[in-house]
């Protein structure tokens, strides 16, 4: 298959594909949490925590941005496209298991340990972006400060729910 041909692959379909697959896993586990998530309304929380409303439409702004972030590098058909396509899945994975850990097992410490394993996948995956697009790489940017948030907001609700 030549070059243009692959890079035909990559349409607004496979875009649509992307943000669609990457929205649904994160729908579903909203889902799948959802009975939990009143947790979070009863734990102490530190002044600068957000009001539990917001996070479902951070997370749909974040992960649509992942979604065209991971397009655009498999567009650039670098050589490693599809290790970085497994390194977005990856991360995706463990992120998608946060919210079971947090919510429904209610481990406020080791979901903050694994808050920071997502944090170092994506601060990888942030890196490998940027070499391969840009454009995918500034795409991941406000992802990787929203994950340096959740990790001060989940290691204080961790101190102040013993």
């Amino acid at each position: 298959m030549s070059e243009n041909q692959l890079t035909k692959t990559y349409t607004w379909r496979s875009l649509v594909a992307l943000i669609v697959g990457t929205l649904g896993a994160g729908a579903a586990v909203g889902f799948l949490t959802q009975r939990d998530s009143s947790f979070y309304e009863e734990l102490t929380k530190p002044v600068f925590a957000p009001p539990g409303w917001l996070f479902p439409i951070a997370w749909t702004l974040l992960y649509t941005a992942m979604a065209v972030s991971m397009w655009f590098v498999l567009r650039e058909m670098g050589q490693d496209r599809f290790i970085l396509l497994g390194l977005y899945i990856a991360q995706l994975a463990v992120n998608l298991l946060w919210p079971y850990l947090f919510f429904v097992q209610q481990a406020l410490g080791l979901s903050f340990f694994w808050l920071l394993l997502l944090w170092m996948l994506a601060a990888i995956m942030l890196y490998q972006f940027f070499r391969e697009s840009k454009v995918a790489g500034w795409l991941l940017v406000p992802y990787q400060l929203w994950l340096t948030f959740a990790a001060v907001l989940n290691f204080s609700i961790a101190r102040l729910n013993p």
